[in-house]
């Protein structure tokens, strides 16, 4: 067996320095090894996405509306979890480094829990078949998050290069598609043999030995940078403000976040259209082919896109990859009974900028966090993954749980022909609103700036800091000094942090009084926020006789904000306590607010 083979060697076989980023040349075997657990991770995620749904509503016949309030839950939950995690990769110390001990322990466990949520006796009754599906569900992204944010922190180390970026993240889509292609037609073939139960725990087994395996061999195979590994890292809450004070980085937030409201609604609501407004003789094996044309075609296209990020820019392919997705789910809205091939035929044009996205995305997030670098000195891979998917999970918490709850309030029930109004809503939902986030999302992506000339003057930047010498952001033309010459030494700058500029402005004209009414202030707000919310939901829930409505759902979302919220402010009570204590002189947090201010002004322009 090959020994792990490190991510660059000096000629003596040493672990030698990072060098330049456009030196740097990325290893076949570590963009494999990297790739290779999105085969598992992402046909995972289609039975999630695509069946569990339908599942647990026709199957255990749990009530659609419960389901939607289970799946809130767990997934607000989930988006709590993610920004601790983050900070806790970036934090870890061991011989094995920061990423590898959390993916080696996550994975297994996710796998289990993933067997377990599709695996739920036939003895139980609906009560007991909900608290199997809730705690299930829960544990599973739970580890998921282990696994995943560490996975994700890692990437963005393995290579500093812009084009071989797009390789790497390449690798891994690919992986990543071949995964869903495998998993879009496999619980048909397997239902064609036994009985959707069985199909469904034999799919299951499969994909969480892979899972597993596949991390297993990612942490043996590769192993993270000396020099990243020896870096001080940061506290939460202050890099979490650093993180939302990049520019660069609020941009693609933003079109997330617009894909991200409906982000879920294709993979959720695709049986219901299938099965109630097309209306086959067979749903689950059209289902399967749909699944199959439109994973596929992605698969197959994918090289192409890569080519054109490479050749073109990747902001150039990644705006192009929009246009099939948004035109393809509004021509779905009128389809109707019968128009199976005419529905294939459309998916499969969506389907060939599926990966697209998916490959380019995160080669651009790389290149956003090296932008970070050029301003806090720090690698934060995890963080800032963290941060994006807090984000777009709350966000996507409504696609995902309101579909389902708007389904319920107009009368669906399972396994019978539908009224004309639920067929009319299901249509809307899967078509119309995909199609106008699209629009939205493409419009804020011809906003991000950094091109591959500009990645290098970003660079460029961060070596001169190492070198302890000034450097210029190129999308706004100022001068940045190295984090540790600007007036305010690097401890203290990140303790002031806990704070917003505004809150120290009012402390250095009133006190540092002022910082601690202000969190405490906004630490209550949020507990009431949590606890208000989350009664309602539990009233709304508490009797699975009853169908769950919209107004449970979105408290389950306004609960995990606030309590996200909560945990937030009471970290800054702590600093305003210390900072009461021991003040710091209004000089030194002038010259902080000197270094802030340089962030938040002078908007970024697209260079040429």
């Amino acid at each position: 067996m090959a020994t792990p083979e490190p991510l660059m060697q000096s000629e003596a076989g040493e672990a030698a320095p990072a060098p330049a980023a456009q030196d740097e040349r990325l290893k076949p075997a570590i963009a494999v090894a990297f790739g290779l657990p999105g085969f598992a991770g992402a046909a995972m995620a289609i039975p999630i996405a695509v069946h569990l749904s339908i599942f647990y509503s026709d199957t255990i016949l749990l009530p659609l509306g419960f389901i939607a309030v289970v799946k809130a839950v767990a997934r607000a939950f989930d988006a709590i979890t993610d920004p601790i995690m983050g900070w806790a990769s970036d934090r870890t110390q061991s011989r094995w480094g920061r990423r590898r001990p959390w993916m080696f322990v996550g994975a297994p466990l996710a796998a289990v829990c993933f067997v377990v949520m599709f695996a739920p006796p036939e003895s139980l009754s609906i009560g007991a078949a909900a608290a199997w599906f809730c705690a299930s569900y829960v544990m599973y992204y739970l580890f998921h998050t282990v696994y995943s944010i560490t996975h994700y922190g890692l990437g963005p180390e393995i290579t500093l290069n812009y084009r071989d970026r797009i390789t790497l993240f390449g690798y891994e889509r690919a992986f990543m598609v071949a995964g869903t292609l495998v998993a879009a037609i496999l619980p048909g073939v397997l239902q064609t043999w036994m009985g959707v139960r069985e199909s469904m725990v034999t799919f299951a087994s499969i994909f969480a030995v892979i899972l597993t395996v596949s991390y297993w061999w990612l942490c043996y195979r590769i192993k993270e940078r000396p020099d990243f590994l020896s870096r001080k890292p940061n506290p939460l809450v202050p890099g979490l403000r650093r993180v939302l004070r990049n520019r660069v980085f609020r941009i693609l937030l933003a079109k997330y976040a617009s894909g991200s409201l409906t982000g879920a609604i294709p993979g959720t609501m695709m049986p219901f259209f299938t099965t109630y407004v097309l209306q086959p003789e067979n749903p689950g094996a059209w289902i399967s082919f749909y699944l199959a044309i439109y994973f596929g075609l992605g698969f197959v296209c994918l090289p192409g896109w890569i080519w054109a990020a490479r050749r073109f820019g990747k902001k150039q392919a990644w705006l192009a990859s929009m246009i099939p997705g948004g035109t393809g789910s509004f021509m779905l809205f009128f389809m109707g009974p019968g128009d199976f091939l005419l529905t294939g035929w459309i998916l499969g044009w969506a389907g060939t900028a599926f990966a697209a996205g998916m490959t380019i995305s995160p080669a651009m997030q790389a290149d956003v966090i090296d932008y970070d670098e050029l301003y806090s000195g720090k690698r934060r891979e995890a963080q800032f993954g963290s941060l994006w998917s807090v984000m777009t999970k709350f966000i996507v918490i409504p696609s995902m749980s309101i579909p389902l709850a708007i389904l319920a309030v107009y009368g669906y029930q399972p396994n019978v022909e539908q009224s004309d109004t639920v067929k009319f809503v299901i249509s809307a939902i899967f078509g119309l609103a995909p199609a106008s986030t699209a629009v939205i999302g493409f419009l804020i992506a011809l906003l991000y700036p950094i091109s591959e000339r500009v990645h290098q003057q970003i660079w460029d930047g961060i070596q001169a800091h190492r070198r302890g010498e000034p450097a210029t952001d190129p999308l706004t033309g100022r001068v940045v000094l190295p984090p540790n010459d600007r007036g305010v030494d690097e401890d203290t700058g990140w303790f002031l942090d806990h704070f917003s500029p505004r809150e120290l402005e009012r402390s250095n004209a009133r006190g540092p009084s002022v910082l601690m009414a202000r969190a405490v202030l906004w630490t209550s707000l949020s507990l009431a926020l949590f606890v208000g919310a989350g009664w309602v939901a539990l009233v709304e829930s508490v009797d699975l006789a009853d169908k769950p409505g919209l107004l449970a759902v979105l408290c389950i979302v306004a609960s995990g904000v606030g309590l996200t919220s909560f945990c937030f402010h009471a970290v800054r009570i702590r600093a305003a306590r210390r900072m009461i204590g021991q003040p710091i002189s209004p000089e030194i947090v002038r010259a902080h607010l000197e270094v802030t201010e340089s962030l938040r002004h002078g908007p970024p322009s697209a260079p040429a």
